[in-house]
């Protein structure tokens, strides 16, 4: 697969300690029927709960109409969310779209404007950290991903991630994004609402 590559990111890049579940709430992911591209996105329908990792969600493909719903589960006074990160969605548990082979390892991203940020991280020549490093995304990110050594490495993946994006097929899926169950899931995301422990 050709991609173009991704303009050199900004000289300085700062970290304001943007959280990754900031970019689920568009979510690319392969069609559990067709094996194309679906889409994963807050349920219009229902109320959200203010978190988007408690949110409902709605998975639909344009090219053959499947449609699946995800709610939290509840578990007395509380709700039980997801946990992002790892190479699946984290809602049903799909292969993501956005997915490739990058210096040995795979380079995933959700969406568009996850791509972006990452590679304006990348192609960073200074990053400047502004926030607490414990739950921002830049500060998680794998060494290999910081490092100067695979920064071309990393700018053409992510190269390849923004053509993928605009592909939808099933024969246009990259060979990196296929179900692999990589991600253990021993317990999800913890919201109480309300009244007694």
């Amino acid at each position: 697969m050709r991609s173009e590559p991704v303009r050199p990111g900004p000289a300085r890049h700062h970290d304001h300690g943007i959280w990754l579940a900031g970019f689920t709430r568009r979510v690319l992911v392969v069609c559990p029927r067709c094996g194309g591209r679906a889409l994963v996105t807050p349920r219009p329908d229902l109320p959200a709960p203010g978190n988007p990792l408690f949110e409902p969600r709605r998975l639909t493909c344009g090219g053959c109409g499947a449609v699946a719903e995800w709610t939290a589960e509840q578990r007395g006074r509380a709700l039980v969310g997801v946990v992002p990160g790892g190479t699946e969605d984290p809602f049903f548990r799909r292969p993501l779209w956005l997915q490739t082979r990058c210096a040995g390892r795979i380079l995933w991203a959700y969406d568009e404007e996850h791509v972006d940020a990452l590679a304006a991280y990348a192609g960073a020549r200074l990053r400047i950290r502004h926030a607490s490093p414990t739950l921002g995304m830049f500060a998680r990110l794998p060494a290999w991903m910081k490092s100067a050594n695979h920064r071309d490495e990393v700018l053409a993946g992510l190269a390849t991630l923004r053509t993928l994006a605009g592909l939808s097929a099933p024969a246009d899926r990259s060979d990196a994004a296929h179900e692999r169950g990589d991600r253990p899931r021993h317990h999800g995301s913890l919201m109480f609402r309300g009244g007694a422990y």
